[in-house]
């Protein structure tokens, strides 16, 4: 396979015009180590996620936000898992996105995590619009940063993302640098709509 290195342009072939910071929004694993936010741009994306719609506007939705060098990027770090801790070491930010599941009295917030999701997709895509890429990820030690960040228990933790400028590809590992470079896809709209009356 040959290994696309410009990594800079992988924008998505939509079937519909979107705007430019969803069609432009990949998850890269390539990082500049260098590179550093600052905090007005890190204080934009957040307040992107703070406006974020939910469920009786509970706004349900956690961050544990951590800057490269932070002992608690470290800690978030440490609790990666697999492939995850090869590359992102490099970003520039790393969150923990944590859900709020049951309220002050116990009682279960049933929509929390998709509340959640729509947080982190709004700080997401804000993001783009910023000239920084996101990367989702799922493998990572959820009781690790539950004790770490002493969470209680009305708080699960649902991701981390990574946050950051693109870096050189040709850091990667192989098996890494052919995920980077792999060509982008979706299931067509056919296929995840089930029915339009």
């Amino acid at each position: 396979m040959t290994i696309v290195t410009d990594i800079t342009t992988r924008n998505a072939a939509t079937d519909a015009p979107l705007i430019g910071p969803l069609a432009e929004r990949w998850s890269p694993r390539a990082y500049d180590p260098a590179a550093v936010i600052d905090p007005v741009t890190v204080q934009t994306i957040l307040e992107a996620a703070r406006w974020a719609p939910s469920a009786s506007n509970t706004q349900p939705w956690r961050f544990i936000v951590a800057q490269r060098g932070s002992a608690e990027f470290t800690t978030i770090h440490e609790g990666l898992l697999g492939f995850n801790q090869a590359w992102a070491d490099s970003a520039a930010l790393l969150i923990v996105n944590i859900a709020e599941v049951t309220d002050a009295d116990g009682k279960p917030r049933p929509w929390g995590r998709y509340d959640l999701g729509q947080a982190v997709a709004h700080l997401s895509v804000q993001a783009q619009h910023e000239g920084l890429h996101t990367h989702q990820m799922g493998g990572f030690e959820a009781a690790h940063l539950h004790e770490a960040f002493g969470l209680d228990d009305s708080l699960e933790v649902v991701s981390v993302m990574a946050i950051g400028v693109l870096g050189d590809v040709e850091t990667l590992p192989a098996a890494l640098q052919e995920r980077e470079s792999a060509p982008r896809s979706r299931k067509p709209l056919d296929e995840i709509v089930l029915r339009r009356a």
